[in-house]
């Protein structure tokens, strides 16, 4: 039945859309999220064989024990799409609480590092599978106000390159950036004006076939959904 999905930040946004989209083209999608009401909506819409966790990506023994739970539903994934994220509410970087900071760090980047550790090792024995980590524009630029994930977008871009180098032949690991689409977390930096940018329903038709064409020989690179 298609391919194995892994999806982390499922309950809403982008992780919301791609679910649908992957799910619609026939492919199994194991996805997780913090919030526990709408990772039991997702698994009441799609049952088995897709499975829907409660993980928080920031727990390695929580992503741990998800990372074999679904491999064993599921067998081994095709895709892993490293999309969870957090932004700053914009503010100069001296200005932003130690806990938000904190927060954006250990979701971008530790929980990036925690799905990779736990899912990587049987993959890369199988010496198959693809690693899509999210970036931003702001994963290859900057913006004031927004430090914090300035930072960790552009720290998603060092560890996606390095990691590719890691890699077997027959992998790959690729930085995608979605582009600017009218999201929740848009809205944080953007309020009213988010509203002007790409709707989700529009991006998910492009980004879902986008993602499903990268190939091994597209290892390393820095990749950005068409618009």
């Amino acid at each position: 039945m298609g391919k194995h999905i892994v999806i982390t930040g499922v309950s809403q946004g982008l992780g919301r859309a791609m679910v649908e989209g992957f799910v619609a083209e026939g492919h199994r999608v194991s996805g997780c999220a913090r919030r526990s009401k709408a990772v039991a909506d997702l698994a009441t819409h799609y049952p088995a064989p897709h499975q829907f966790t409660a993980v928080d990506v920031c727990d390695d023994t929580a992503v741990q024990a998800w990372a074999e739970a679904a491999m064993d539903a599921n067998g081994l994934p095709d895709l892993v799409i490293n999309n969870a994220g957090l932004v700053n509410r914009p503010a100069p970087l001296w200005s932003v609480p130690v806990d938000e900071c904190d927060a954006v760090i250990a979701v971008n980047l530790s929980g990036v590092c925690n799905v990779i550790r736990h899912f990587a090792p049987p993959m890369v024995e199988r010496r198959s599978g693809i690693f899509v980590n999210f970036s931003s524009g702001w994963g290859r630029s900057t913006s004031p106000g927004v430090a914090p994930y300035c930072a960790t977008k552009w720290g998603v871009e060092g560890l996606t390159q390095a990691l590719a180098q890691d890699l077997p032949a027959g992998m790959a690991a690729v930085a995608l950036n979605p582009g600017i689409i009218h999201t929740a977390m848009l809205e944080t930096c953007y309020g009213d004006d988010a509203a002007a940018y790409t709707p989700i329903a529009v991006w998910v038709k492009a980004a879902v076939p986008y993602i499903l064409s990268i190939q091994p020989g597209d290892n390393g690179r820095a990749l950005t959904v068409p618009g």
